[in-house]
């Protein structure tokens, strides 16, 4: 099938992109055919976010949003920041000792997934084409060009064979550009940064994982607008991370944590220090009594400016978590995915408007990118990370305090984080092991009921879609040096070390548990696990979140 514009990925940047281009389009007489790949099994099934939007870029895309109907209904009305000293205590910090830009006056408490789910019906109602189901597999790279993709098969057996009545192969999707919006660490993004060597001028990209549950609480408790941050405990200076909570609509809850993939104590489970953070008593006072209703986990591209690769190869760009956009000081990357997208389709248009659309490079991308508001905003956030990296929560946090509050992140100089995040782990022997509380089934869970509740599916005879580029080494290096990891790291329980007594220790991969995280691709300490997109409409079917 050919398009003018293929879009793989249906979040916040690829929606946002699809809508500019043909808001464009009608004003400058153009007809684009524009198409966008989704592999959730609908708009909104994979998108997870903590849930606090800038309205910036959505007010540039739609000045009229609210009278549009978008579910963007629940103002910001206080800030709350708690420095976590152990299970028991924590100091409420005061909000004038914090970064300007942990401030969040003038945003707004939503859920990402029924912001797309809006978006997508703008979207469609331009005249964008818009395929939930289909995973894009594969980049179809002719003479050195990229000329679109090809979307997964249906219907294979676990050898990858076809299966009598219910095969249906892919379909190649051509364009004369392609834009990858497939969020953080996406597997085509991947593999398209080391086929052009997008990245090699840069710092590697740092990540995250962040795991969110969303509660339905007692009105009673319910304070609409309140968003809370945290940091300290349980994590610490080698294991850095924060939390947060949100009050937003309907009496829902969002309580979450980030843990960053820096980590050093192979031990630690981001999973179950959620659970136990929950016990702590500025948290446990907000969902006693209360439900938990969903669950879900995602990978976290939080590098910034000093991580950004090249945004554009020939035939295509890369944009929002595919690129890297989040501002990781104010802990927010829909309005930058945002306006990547929109950026990235002025720049489609304008090859149109000079009669060039066979030219392969989206040469004023870059342009409009340095030109804009969200360079300026990365490069005033380009210290946050590194300096917590270096110097701790405190000694960074104060260091970030002076550079956001007195300058403007504008100091004359950049910090560096060259580390590898997989790099970081030190091995089982020389850290301490965690012993965590067993669930009490009220505020604390285990993997499998959580997973549960993420909806995730998956036909379980497919392809198992976590692949190794050598399966000895789970078992041979890895479980010696470092307690195999895996067992840990993922939030969804898929990968265990099973012993079958006379057999042996092996390696299990329970692929029909994941929930796309995409942590596994990121935390291994030998980057032997590979994620690629498995049959169309598999895993998370989140709700609200």
């Amino acid at each position: 099938m050919e398009y003018d514009i293929v879009i793989v990925g249906a979040g916040p940047a690829g929606l946002s992109a699809a809508c500019r281009l043909q808001q464009l389009a009608k004003q400058f007489n153009l007809t684009l055919r524009v198409c966008i790949i989704e592999k959730g099994s609908e708009i909104g099934a994979h998108n997870l976010s903590g849930g606090i939007l800038d309205p910036r870029a959505l007010n540039e895309l739609f000045p009229d949003w609210q009278q549009l109907g978008a579910p963007v209904t629940v103002p910001v009305t206080r800030d709350e920041f708690y420095l976590f000293r152990n299970e028991h205590s924590a100091l409420h910090w005061p909000n004038s000792l914090l970064p300007r830009t942990m401030h969040n006056q003038g945003n707004y408490v939503i859920s990402l997934g029924n912001l797309c789910r809006w978006l997508g019906q703008q979207a469609e109602a331009l005249g964008v084409e818009i395929y939930p189901g289909f995973a894009a597999q594969e980049v179809i790279i002719e003479n050195d060009v990229v000329c679109g993709i090809v979307t997964g098969d249906h219907g294979l057996d676990r050898e990858g064979k076809p299966k009598a009545g219910v095969y249906t192969p892919g379909i190649e999707l051509r364009a004369k550009h392609t834009l990858f919006a497939e969020g953080c660490r996406g597997h085509l993004g991947k593999s398209l940064l080391s086929r052009f060597n997008l990245d090699s001028r840069v710092d590697p990209q740092h990540y995250a994982i962040g795991l969110k549950e969303l509660w339905q609480i007692d009105p009673s408790r319910h304070q609409a607008g309140l968003v809370l941050h945290g940091a300290g405990w349980p994590l610490d200076n080698a294991n850095p991370g924060g939390s947060f909570l949100y009050h937003f609509e309907n009496n829902l809850v969002a309580v979450g944590m980030i843990v960053d993939l820096c980590y050093q104590n192979p031990w630690l489970s981001p999973f179950n220090e959620l659970q136990r953070f929950k016990h702590h008593p500025v948290i446990r006072q907000h969902l006693a009594g209360a439900k938990r209703i969903s669950y879900g986990a995602r990978a976290i591209s939080k590098g910034g400016l000093n991580s950004l690769p090249e945004m554009i190869f020939p035939g295509g760009a890369l944009l929002g978590c595919d690129l890297g956009t989040l501002n990781f000081s104010r802990i927010k990357g829909i309005h930058t995915a945002m306006k990547s997208g929109m950026l990235a389709a002025e720049a489609v248009v304008d090859q149109w408007m000079q009669n060039k659309p066979e030219d392969t490079l989206l040469s004023t991308y870059p342009v409009r990118f340095r030109n804009s508001w969200l360079y300026e905003e990365l490069y005033q956030a380009r210290n946050f990370g590194p300096a917590l990296h270096r110097f701790g929560t405190l000694s960074g946090g104060a260091f970030n305090l002076i550079d956001q509050n007195l300058f403007g992140g504008k100091l004359p100089f950049t910090l560096h984080d060259t580390r590898l995040d997989h790099a970081c782990l030190k091995q089982a022997s020389v850290t301490r092991t965690i012993d965590y509380p067993t669930p009490d089934g009220q505020l604390s869970f285990d993997r499998l009921s959580s997973v549960y509740l993420a909806n995730t599916q998956h036909v379980e005879d497919q392809p198992v879609h976590l692949t190794l580029n050598d399966p000895s080494i789970p078992i041979q290096i890895n479980l010696p040096l470092y307690a195999e990891p895996a067992q840990r790291y993922c939030p969804a329980g898929v990968y265990e070390v099973v012993d079958d007594g006379k057999a042996g220790k092996h390696f299990q991969i329970n692929a029909a548990n994941c929930i796309h995280c995409k942590v596994c691709d990121i935390k291994d300490p030998a980057q032997n696990i590979n994620w690629v997109a498995p049959e169309g409409s598999s895993g998370p079917n989140y709700a609200d979140m």
